[in-house]
């Protein structure tokens, strides 16, 4: 979708008209000052290093919130006040439920308190005798606050010591120490010290101090050595701890009820195996023993380990057939020795619904542009074989018509598939305990799609694979495909899209090898699974080589059962690194790189295994699949003909600034660049027409990556508009180019949202954040 710069200007006015007649100045009553918010200066007698992190904690104790603003506005205050009129009518009463805001007051303010809590802050980070003071700064109606923050000279450790008697737990104490993060020279720092026996605790809990707590430790400060603003720390067990909190606990028994109700089970049912020492409680066998023991990562006679005990307790829930799992320790009273403990542990296991049906309604958005209505219905069945085992068949339809791509606008698709899946909780054919962190999974699939484009073809597909995949811990996730094996059949041709493969030997080489088999993997290292990171990281790496297996069983012919095979390799990474300020302001970054090589029987990547360039997912100031390979361009306009603009090679780099706007509006400044390149050439077939032969030496010429690389990129800048509710997020991106790469060198670079004419602004919709 294109807009004229004329109605973006008018719509620019018509914005600043509508927020200028939004002042709340004349609401305010009288005697009363509208808080708008506190500033915080701080100030040191001495050098103490970055205050950086101080700052931040103080501004934490700012309380209350001013009114939120918008460019100057209070739209949510002015709501309000527009809802306290006599009769304020619907709308104001609407809007004033939806987005209005009381208002908040000077008087709403206790600065002595503030003032308090930022003093108790600065000495619990170990700036003691420092002073906090503030100032008021007011006209008639608006009020804010000024505080000043002189920090003294901080406190810095001098020794740590652990303060140890005959107790054996000391001993364990002293292992767990030797990861701690308080270091001779370091500034004193409650919180660190809170850390400190917590993680204390977790270790202990590790060598079998079940009943330990971090509250039964204690820090005593000592300054008396010193003179100079430094500190002695010792840590020892207060006075009249449990005695039982002081000893290691070993596990006794371990019982396991497989199919546990709350509902039914008031009496445990009959025991009916026992298998390494664990015992199974099930009237009649829902999960075979045997299958369900590999996931249970402690034994009778081992020490009691918290971490064992969460990790298994994390495995039986990712078998998928669990809605509960309940990890029950009993201390059990001995006549044992002092030293030691025992404990009982029952296990506990509510199954998820055996069958279940699933239908959703689906608004898909691609990233060739295509968007429309779909349904999926699947169908599950758990513990198929009561070892675990998830079968699913899932049946999906859909309608989709491209709504940005250039001339190709209004194009539209009907989509189907069906497909089955076999999930085995383990690796086959390893043992599950191999992997202590998650239980790894086999996934054997097999499924059949159909696509038909209007004016264009029909194609069908049939698909099968054979996987793993699983997690190395919280943040690395690993899928491997040995065996994908994937037919495609294109039919129902029309002229239009023959002529487009009769001037196009690329192209036309890319549909001809229907048969693609061989392996893929895909690892992730994602970040963002913690919500507590500042700066998260990602990362996605792909492999795909295919072709080399039915090249050994044809004897190096380039078909096999009668079909044509795909053999290349692929790969491609990709880099984020995410800058956040707090929950809803971010700067991301990223970085992609993709490149496939064609060989032996191939010359050209399959077109399903192309890179392509430009749309709401990639360079949002240019049209979907528009850009590239290179300089090429389908027309003058920069206009794609959907199949011509794709490569073998992918560069590409996003920066994107995201800030909270209003509620679930949220807002998004972005510069993208990137474009795809051929590496290889093209083969034209002898008997080709004038016409093809001459664009497929043009598409070389100009789409080959070569040392120019960087003049040739799409680049562009934009805004963006994103209504995030609970995750799902509708996404409306508006860009300009500022490097236009068809165009003759020397006339690329442009001023965006100004020059360009028609193509100055594209407008993009998607579902999802782009990265």
């Amino acid at each position: 979708m294109k807009i004229s710069i004329t109605y973006y200007y008018a719509l620019a006015l018509l914005l600043v008209v509508s927020l200028s007649s939004c002042s709340v100045h004349k609401y305010i009553p009288k005697g009363k000052a509208l808080y708008t918010g506190s500033k915080i200066n701080i100030e040191a007698k001495k050098e103490i290093g970055n205050t950086k992190k101080i700052s931040q904690e103080l501004h934490t104790l700012l309380e209350p919130e001013p009114n939120s603003k918008i460019l100057g506005i209070r739209p949510g205050l002015y709501f309000h006040y527009k809802a306290q009129k006599k009769n304020p009518g619907f709308l104001n009463r609407w809007l004033n439920k939806k987005l209005g805001e009381e208002p908040v007051y000077l008087s709403d303010v206790n600065p002595e308190r503030i003032e308090q809590l930022m003093l108790n802050r600065l000495d619990n980070r170990g700036y003691f005798y420092s002073d906090v003071s503030s100032e008021l700064d007011s006209t008639q109606k608006h009020a804010a606050l000024r505080f000043r923050a002189e920090l003294q000279q901080p406190y810095t450790l001098g020794q740590f010591k652990l303060d140890k008697d005959s107790l054996p737990i000391y001993n364990d104490i002293s292992k767990a120490l030797v990861q701690t993060q308080i270091k001779s020279g370091k500034r004193f720092d409650l919180e660190l010290m809170k850390y400190e026996r917590e993680r204390i605790d977790q270790e202990l809990k590790q060598m079998g101090y079940y009943n330990f707590n971090p509250d039964f430790l204690i820090f005593e400060v000592d300054t008396n050595r010193y003179d100079n603003k430094k500190f002695d720390l010792f840590l020892r067990l207060k006075k009249n701890v449990p005695k039982k909190s002081l000893i290691p606990y070993t596990i006794d028994s371990i019982s396991i009820f497989p199919n546990y109700s709350i509902d039914t089970d008031t009496l445990s049912p009959p025991k009916t195996s026992t298998i390494n020492g664990l015992s199974f409680f099930q009237k009649e066998e829902f999960f075979k023993p045997k299958k369900l023991e590999p996931y249970i990562l402690f034994a009778p006679g081992q020490k009691y380990n918290s971490k064992t005990a969460r990790l298994t307790s994390n495995r039986l829930s990712s078998l998928g057939t669990y809605k509960f799992v309940n990890i029950r320790f009993n201390a059990i009273d001995t006549v044992g020795t002092d030293s030691t403990g025992s404990l009982s542990a029952d296990i506990y296991l509510s199954p998820l619904t055996k069958r279940s049906v699933r239908a959703e309604l689906q608004g898909v958005t691609k990233s060739n542009g295509f968007a429309g209505p779909g349904v999926a219905v699947t169908y599950n069945n758990r513990n198929l074989f009561r070892g675990g085992e998830t079968f699913g068949i899932t049946g999906n339809f859909a309608y989709e018509s491209q709504l940005s791509g250039g001339k190709n606008t209004g194009l539209s698709s009907i989509a189907g598939g069906l497909k089955a899946d076999l999930v085995i909780p383990s690796l086959l054919p390893f043992s599950p305990r191999s992997f202590k962190y998650a239980v790894p999974k086999t996934k054997i699939s097999l499924g059949t799609d159909f696509l038909k484009r209007s004016k264009l073809y029909t194609l069908s597909s049939f698909n099968t694979s054979f996987g793993y995949t699983w997690n190395a811990n919280r943040f690395a996730y690993h899928e491997l495909n040995p065996i994908n094996v994937n037919y495609v059949n294109l039919s129902n041709t029309t002229e239009e899209f023959l002529a487009i493969l009769e001037n196009n030997p690329f192209l036309s080489q890319s549909f001809e090898q229907q048969f693609i088999a061989g392996l893929n993997y895909t690892f992730t290292y994602n970040e963002l699974v913690d919500s507590n990171r500042g700066n998260p990281f990602f990362l996605s790496t792909n492999l795909d080589i295919a072709g080399n297996t039915l090249n050994l069983l044809s004897g190096s012919k380039t078909t096999i059962f009668g079909l044509e095979y795909a053999q290349y390799a692929k790969a491609d990474i990709d880099l984020r690194y995410y800058i956040k300020w707090n929950k809803e302001q971010a700067l991301v970054t990223r970085i992609y790189g993709g490149w496939g090589i064609p060989y032996g029987n191939s010359s050209t990547l399959p077109f399903v295994k192309q890179f392509f360039s430009g749309g709401p997912y990639s360079v949002r100031a240019f049209n979907i699949r528009s850009l590239g390979p290179g300089t090429f361009s389908s027309d003058e306009n920069g206009n794609s003909s959907f199949f011509d603009q794709s490569g073998n090679l992918k560069l590409e780099a996003n920066l994107e600034y995201r800030f909270p706007i209003w509620s679930y509006f949220k807002g998004a400044i972005f510069a993208d660049a990137g474009n795809v390149w051929l590496t290889n050439e093209i083969e034209i077939p002898a008997d080709a027409s004038t016409v093809s032969r001459e664009f497929n030496e043009e598409l070389l010429a100009k789409g080959k990556f070569g040392s120019n690389w960087a003049k040739e990129l799409g680049i562009g800048l934009g805004l963006g508009l994103r209504v995030d509710i609970q995750s799902f997020v509708l996404r409306f991106d508006f860009a300009s180019p500022l490097q236009v790469p068809y165009l003759p060198e020397g006339e690329r670079l442009r001023i965006p949202f100004f020059d360009g004419g028609s193509n100055n602004l594209i407008f993009n919709f998607a579902i999802g954040y782009p990265f």
